[in-house]
């Protein structure tokens, strides 16, 4: 069961690490860069405090610690891919009226274009 732990702390760590470089190197905004940052020092925490959680563990009615660790990691990460599943739909849904505004623009600079032909 240690051993479980051990490699969730790896895996916690390295996220972290991850997560930090794409900030830096801009690949990754910060604002969505917080939840995985809080989620993976959550996964860490955990992992590390033995006595939180088997008190999260006895608070669920699980019969096994590294199972409430993945249960909780588990569900703290379906949170997240919600969430950004949630905002790839607003951007789509403002990338779809954009594109009908640049087209009701172009329509209409092609008439003004139009209209000064038939002027001249």
């Amino acid at each position: 069961m240690d051993r479980l732990l051990n490699v969730t702390t790896v895996l916690s760590i390295i996220l972290i690490v991850i997560v930090l470089a794409s900030v830096r190197r801009a690949h990754i905004r910060v604002e969505y860069s917080v939840s995985w940052l809080v989620a993976a020092v959550a996964m860490l925490v955990l992992s590390r405090a033995r006595p939180v959680l088997d008190a999260v563990r006895n608070l669920i009615g699980l019969p096994d610690s590294p199972l409430t660790l993945f249960l909780l990691g588990a569900g703290v990460f379906l949170l997240m891919f919600f969430r950004f599943s949630v905002i790839i739909s607003h951007l789509r849904d403002d990338n779809v009226a954009l594109a009908q505004r640049v087209a009701i623009l172009e329509y209409h600079i092609q008439n003004i274009k139009d209209h000064e032909k038939q002027e001249a």
